[in-house]
């Protein structure tokens, strides 16, 4: 049985093949604690301690997963997303940094508004729903999305987190069954905005680990969902009401050009690597 000390090491020098050596030790830290239950360090003032059989073969396994590029959240089954543990799998994106600013914004703007209606368009993991329906408790949420894979994972989420979250399974892009859905105060969505062609260029423990159903998008049509949620926003956006997305960098001023042509006031804001990175759309001071 390999040590504390000695198991990460190994396993951060091996990931250094695939990752620099701080994400390659943040990794390895993670792994370790997902596995012992103990802290960075915990573990360091018992380095020497060695691994239990079913450890040291939980270790195994997750180092041979990793190796071959799997991300440490589909390793582990755990993401964290606004100080909550989400439960992930590879039917779901892995939540970002980036998209905890997005739902802070609109806690920041509604958080004194009572009884909102919001609308969530592609739930993935759950983690925009969830954590939007639990930081405005008086608010109605439904969340939707094409995978049923999703569904199921972002329901067992809202079950374990405590939340109060309504799920539909629909094509959004069908636009026959914009029906189904009613008005609300807050659309809401992180949709899939990556050009096909850029597949190529992303690294692997993305491209070949997380749903391509939740990436991609035509390469000839990089706005397709957007210009999708302006027309559905047209009959089921309150008056008054808001839209967020969150956006492709290097599409975020074309995509603001195409909301502002179906008559929003724009206001596209950087998350923190500074990349246009969110965008926020009203409609009742429309120009």
């Amino acid at each position: 049985m390999l040590s504390y000390g000695d198991a990460f090491y190994q396993l951060k020098n091996a990931l250094q093949s695939l990752y620099d050596t701080q994400e390659a030790a943040a990794i390895a830290h993670e792994l370790l604690y997902s596995i012992t239950g103990l802290e960075k360090m915990d573990r360091l003032m018992k380095k020497d301690e060695l691994l239990t059989n079913g450890q040291q073969q939980a270790y195994n396994n997750g180092k041979a997963e990793l190796l071959i590029g799997r991300p440490l959240q589909y390793v582990t089954g755990v993401a964290w997303f606004m100080g909550r543990r989400f439960r992930v799998n590879e039917q779901v994106l892995i939540p970002r940094p980036e998209t905890e600013e997005l739902v802070d914004w609109i806690v920041k703007d509604f958080k004194e508004k009572a009884d909102i209606t919001i609308l969530d368009i592609g739930t993935g993991s759950g983690c925009i729903p969830i954590s939007l329906q639990l930081a405005l408790p008086s608010s109605t949420v439904l969340s939707c999305d094409i995978s049923e894979g999703a569904i199921n994972m972002a329901k067992e989420n809202t079950r374990a987190i405590g939340a109060d979250v309504s799920f539909i399974k629909t094509d959004f892009l069908n636009q026959k069954m914009w029906y189904n859905f009613d008005k609300y105060d807050v659309i809401v969505s992180n949709p899939p905005y990556i050009p096909q062609k850029e597949y190529e260029n992303m690294h692997t423990n993305v491209r070949d680990h997380e749903p391509a159903l939740a990436l991609f998008v035509p390469s000839d049509d990089a706005l397709l969902f957007y210009r999708n949620i302006a027309e559905f926003a047209n009959e089921h956006l309150n008056d008054g009401g808001t839209i967020y997305c969150e956006l492709h960098k290097d599409h975020a001023m074309e995509t603001e050009k195409m909301f502002k042509g179906y008559g929003y006031k724009t206001e596209l804001r950087k998350d923190m690597h500074g990349n246009d990175r969110m965008i926020k759309l009203n409609r009742d001071q429309a120009d």
